[in-house]
């Protein structure tokens, strides 16, 4: 009797959650969509090691004269990068700095109450954004913001991979060192930055800001275009992508799940000639992503892909480089989770310059990776494949 009730209780809640989400999502992708920004030229500068990112981020802040915009997917607990960036917010609120700091409502769940607490009472405004809520709460947790955006005194933005925590400088012993990418942005793009950081404060129920002033466009700089996505359209513009490359298609990402559409295109490109390289990392930070990736491997891998497993530490980087033309670096990763479900952000960045620069870096990541080849691809044993199984049925969610 006892085992009948558990048995029905189980596919009660099975089918909660299923219409939950269904409803859920249904309602969410009326309003949702791809925001594409104008075509802007300014100072891009990137970062691929956290100790250099957090040097410069921490000293941009402690500079700051009237406005700090942040906004993360994740703020930690620990002393030497979460309670810093905390304490620099505050110190720089009682200074007379109007300073705005949202976080992922889950993502953040680990952030300290009482820092939190104290640097709201210094004048920093507080906000979480994707609070879970009824009456479709496992859609709301599951949906997120997971932009990482910081815009100072409406003159300097940061976006990409970096959230804040040691973990990003090393400091998490299973991980080891990690490997991102993140931009420091100059130029006319800082008002979109700016006003993509309002629409986010304004539907995470924030109070009244200022609309983004102009920026004027620097000189011979680069060109670069911002685009964000609400869980729909983020597949179409990695679709377009992949139709552009003649010759080659880099792809680096933490979590190689692409589903079906573009997978299928990925296999097209490389039958018309395209060499596809992607860069993933070898350990994983959560649970059953690196298996779910294995089903996409084998047919690529087979048709002439290239699979690279970086093994220096964490590979966390989100990039797209594309004929050398042009590079895509922000906050979107490769997989389902970010085209489906989360609020995302990346830079389109159109300087054959800039991307040569990229490029010899993820060279350099290549030269720290393994090869993932065919015939190994094979011998996986079996208790894997049945992992693997388990995880594309929840690989949406990962």
């Amino acid at each position: 009797m006892v085992f009948f009730i558990l048995i029905l209780l189980l596919l009660l809640i099975t089918v909660w959650m299923r219409i939950d989400f269904s409803l859920g999502y249904s309602r969410h992708v009326r309003k949702a969509g791809l925001q594409a920004y104008p075509l802007r030229k300014g100072g891009l500068h990137f970062f691929s090691d956290g100790q250099e990112f957090y040097a410069d981020y921490f000293q941009a802040i402690r500079q700051a004269s009237s406005s700090i915009c942040a906004s993360f997917f994740i703020i930690k607990n620990d002393e030497e990068i979460s309670q810093t960036f905390l304490n620099l917010l505050g110190e720089k609120a009682q200074e007379g700095v109007r300073v705005f700091l949202m976080m992922d409502r889950i993502g953040a769940i680990k952030a300290p109450n009482r820092l939190l607490n104290k640097i709201s009472s210094q004048g920093v405004e507080v906000i979480y954004s994707h609070k879970p809520k009824w009456p479709f709460l496992f859609f709301t947790i599951q949906a997120r913001n997971h932009r990482k955006i910081t815009v100072i005194d409406h003159h300097i933005g940061y976006l990409g991979g970096y959230n804040i925590g040691k973990e990003y400088i090393g400091k998490n012993p299973k991980l080891g060192y990690w490997r991102d990418y993140h931009l420091k942005i100059t130029g006319a793009g800082i008002q979109d930055l700016a006003q993509q950081f309002r629409n986010d404060w304004r539907n995470a129920g924030g109070s009244y800001m200022e609309r983004p002033k102009a920026v004027p466009a620097g000189k011979g700089e680069a060109a670069y275009r911002f685009v964000s996505s609400y869980g729909k359209s983020l597949d179409d513009q990695f679709l377009s992508f992949i139709h552009k490359a003649k010759k080659e298609l880099i792809i680096c990402t933490p979590y190689f799940i692409p589903g079906q559409k573009l997978h299928i295109e990925l296999l097209q490109a490389l039958e018309r000639g395209v060499k596809i390289k992607i860069v993933v990392p070898m350990r994983s930070d959560h649970l059953l992503v690196k298996e779910a990736a294995f089903p996409y491997y084998g047919p690529l891998l087979k048709a002439g892909a290239e699979v690279y497993r970086f093994y220096l530490g964490f590979y966390h980087a989100k990039i797209i480089v594309c004929d050398d033309d042009f590079c895509d670096i922000g906050t979107a990763n490769f997989d389902k989770r970010s085209m489906y479900l989360n609020d995302e952000m990346n830079a389109l960045i159109y300087d054959r310059e800039f991307t040569a620069q990229v490029k010899t870096s993820i060279l350099k990541d290549i030269r720290n990776s393994e090869q993932l080849l065919y015939e190994d691809y094979m011998k996986r044993p079996l208790w894997q494949k049945t992992k693997e199984k388990a995880a594309s049925v929840v690989s949406l969610f990962l």
